[in-house]
């Protein structure tokens, strides 16, 4: 009987495999396009079409900004590398197209108080500002660290400088502890979550080196 059972189980995983996979390249491409402002996309077709719409190529490149691959072919170079496989010889980058205007999304992922987190953000073509951004987590607390998975807190990315003033050298870009953001910062600043200090911490350090990776790249093509 156990033999059966066992059988059985591996069997049914087998069969449905193929689904689950399907299943997460399109929570993927509707995260991707989340962090371009296009959320709302429940129906697979609808999400398919508009990330075949907007995403031009899923690029792979080097911190040093060197190019491994073009991603011409969409969802076979840059969309296959998974989270853990992301390195400074293995950056992921997609090139995107909204209204006629150049973007670029760049995965990021972290540490919360109690488990994962990741993103991605969406780089204006000036490569100085943000234009979106989308961030979700594994195990935050509900109604506290849970709430950067809200478009609210997302949408404060929209706008920000990635650097101070005068010094493109390093991602100034930061979530500070909620109702702390300095005067004179607040291009680069974003508000954290009340309560959630740890996990406002955790998304800070993740979009501040999650973009600092991205620097050497932007460097080549600015």
């Amino acid at each position: 009987m156990v033999v059966i059972v066992a059988f059985l189980l591996a069997f049914v995983s087998s069969a449905l495999k193929p689904t689950q996979e399907q299943n997460v390249a399109l929570d993927k491409k509707k995260q991707i396009l989340a962090a371009l402002n296009i959320r709302g996309l429940e129906n697979a077709d609808s999400i398919e079409a508009k990330y075949n719409a907007v995403v031009t190529a899923d690029m792979v490149v080097k911190a040093d900004g060197a190019v491994l691959k073009e991603g011409k072919d969409k969802e076979n170079d840059g969309f296959a590398v998974a989270n853990k496989d992301i390195s400074a010889d293995c950056l992921p980058v997609y090139v995107c197209e909204v209204d006629g205007e150049t973007k670029y999304v760049v995965p990021m992922t972290g540490r919360g108080l109690w488990g994962g987190l990741w993103g991605y953000m969406a780089v204006n073509a000036d490569l100085q500002t943000i234009y979106g951004a989308y961030i979700s987590h594994e195990s935050e607390t509900a109604g506290l660290g849970a709430l950067i998975a809200e478009e609210k807190f997302q949408k404060q990315f929209c706008g920000k400088h990635i650097f101070a003033d005068g010094d493109s050298s390093r991602v100034a870009l930061t979530v500070v502890k909620n109702g702390k953001v300095e005067p004179g910062k607040e291009n680069y600043q974003v508000d954290g979550i009340t309560g959630a200090t740890l996990t406002s911490v955790g998304v800070a350090n993740m979009v501040t080196e999650g973009l600092q990776q991205y620097m050497g790249y932007f460097k080549s093509i600015n």
